[in-house]
């Protein structure tokens, strides 16, 4: 068991009420962390901590920023290890899953490291005489970032490695179900010889989270906020963040379609929606929740994908499975009745549907509709659900019927045809031929409609982390109207 504190100015701490929390592993039942239970006092002073390290950092070269985040970049690689035995023991997931939260973020790392140099601005042409206009980025402040636990490393360090590449100070808001996996990322920048108080993380218990994530919006010294979560808590960020007039990055829920056109590659179709659809349990935000099928070739594919998923080992996350841990019982229980709701209401359970504690099979609904459950309401388990429309037009209709819009794909041997019917779907990644789960560290990351706005990746974040400002150098010996 984990006994940790907070990070604050690369120091650990603990509450100022001597309060803690504990974090269970979901498949054992056990005590894999406890963590101290910020109150607002505490998360107040984490602000306080960047806010004073700002001007300092703010001011350090590009080359300064690069070689800390390439550092970190090397110390996470080489605590890949580490990575993973306290993602499986704080969210159940396998083991694939944490090294590959540990590749990928340091890739991210490095990315924003390369971005150190690419904060420009421009010269703007004036038509005042002697006036040199300029368009300049400046780092905004301290940023407030909060990730959630269902791709722990990869989404804290998308949370902090571009604001501090940009030259802002950053508080963590770590997640209750992952304390002891976020404050790792707090460590390996800290050991990467970033200064005290740039990056502060902050871990609270979860009865205790909408009072300290208030404190830290409300905080005068935050000046930027990014979340990445669930659409639910995402509105309540963002009304928090209007009353301070406060920009916030938001990436949230999604129920993203895959689209299999009647010319597509069916054995190809496949492959994409097991890996879209069962990757981490159908716990990623770009999961594939619906598999819009032309009904020309609907039988078929739904023989073979059935065949997949069946043949997919789910259990002890420890063991040798695809399908590891839900990240609590409630959820899965929540999954399970999203089932149960669409058999009742006349759709066919082909392949899975039996749930062990946390531990439930690869799920396949066919010939799902409007009025059950699962059609709008995005599940975050490992259940997919088979729309079957009656051609293009049809199932661009269905694809775009959510509320949500952050991935999609769409197969088809045609591309040309199969990009035209990615240009009509209303979301903000598209892949061709590809899964609806994909990410790239300098890619622009986000989505539309109730999944959020603004980017995460590469240049698009520089625009987010920074604020852009209109300087003139002037003729001293102008003249005036009056």
């Amino acid at each position: 068991m984990a006994d940790l504190g907070m990070l604050v100015e690369n120091t650990e701490r603990g509450a100022s009420n001597g309060a803690t929390f504990e974090r269970r592993n979901p498949v054992t039942g056990e005590v894999v962390t406890r963590a101290a239970a910020a109150t607002v006092e505490d998360a107040r002073a984490a602000v306080d901590a960047a806010a004073a390290a700002f001007p300092a950092w703010s001011r350090t070269g590009p080359g300064e920023r690069r070689a800390v985040l390439l550092k970190a970049a090397e110390l996470l690689d080489a605590r890949a290890g580490e990575v993973t035995s306290r993602m499986m023991a704080e969210t159940g997931c396998i083991a694939p899953w944490g090294g590959f939260n540990a590749m990928l973020a340091a890739g991210m790392l490095r990315e924003a490291a390369g971005m150190t140099t690419q904060i420009a601005g421009e010269v703007i042409p004036s038509d005042k005489p002697g006036c040199l206009a300029l368009s300049v980025r400046q780092p905004v402040g301290v940023v407030l970032g909060m990730a959630p636990w269902n791709a722990p490393v990869i989404l804290a360090v998308r949370a902090v490695a571009m604001p501090l590449a940009c030259g802002n100070t950053v508080v963590l808001k770590a997640s209750e179900l992952c304390p002891a996996t976020h404050r790792l990322v707090g460590e390996v920048l800290r050991d990467a010889g970033l200064p005290p108080g740039v990056l502060n993380v902050v871990t609270n218990s979860p009865e205790d989270a909408p009072r300290v994530v208030e404190a830290l919006i409300a905080h005068p010294k935050v000046k930027r906020i990014n979340f990445t979560g669930s659409t639910r808590v995402g509105r309540i960020v963002a009304e928090l963040a209007a009353r301070h007039l406060k920009p916030v990055l938001l990436e949230l829920g999604g129920k993203a379609p895959l689209l299999v056109l009647d010319d597509a590659d069916l054995d190809q179709a496949v492959k994409a929606a097991a890996f879209g659809s069962f990757m981490h349990q159908g716990q990623i935000c770009m999961s594939t929740e619906r598999i819009v099928v032309d009904e020309r070739v609907a039988d078929d594919f739904v023989r073979r994908f059935a065949a997949k998923a069946s043949s997919l080992p789910a259990g002890d996350p420890r063991g040798h499975v695809v399908l590891g841990s839900i990240i609590d019982r409630e959820p899965a229980e929540r999954v399970e009745a999203l089932v149960a709701d669409a058999v009742a209401k006349g759709a066919h359970l082909v392949a899975g549907g039996r749930r062990e504690g946390t531990i439930m099979e690869a799920t396949v609904l066919d010939h799902v509709g409007p009025g059950m459950r699962i059609y709008s309401e995005e599940s975050f388990g490992p259940v997919v659900c088979v729309i079957r429309a009656k051609g293009v037009d049809d199932a661009v209709r269905i694809a775009n019927d959510t509320e949500y819009g952050l991935s999609a794909a769409v197969f088809g041997r045609d591309v040309g045809r199969a990009l035209e019917v990615a240009r009509r779907i209303e979301s903000g990644i598209c892949h061709v031929n590809g899964p609806t789960v994909s990410d790239e560290a300098q890619m622009p990351f986000g989505g539309v409609k109730a999944s959020g706005y603004g980017r995460f990746g590469g240049r698009a974040a520089i625009d987010e982390f920074t604020d852009l400002r209109w300087i003139t150098i002037e003729d001293p010996g102008q003249q005036y109207p009056f």
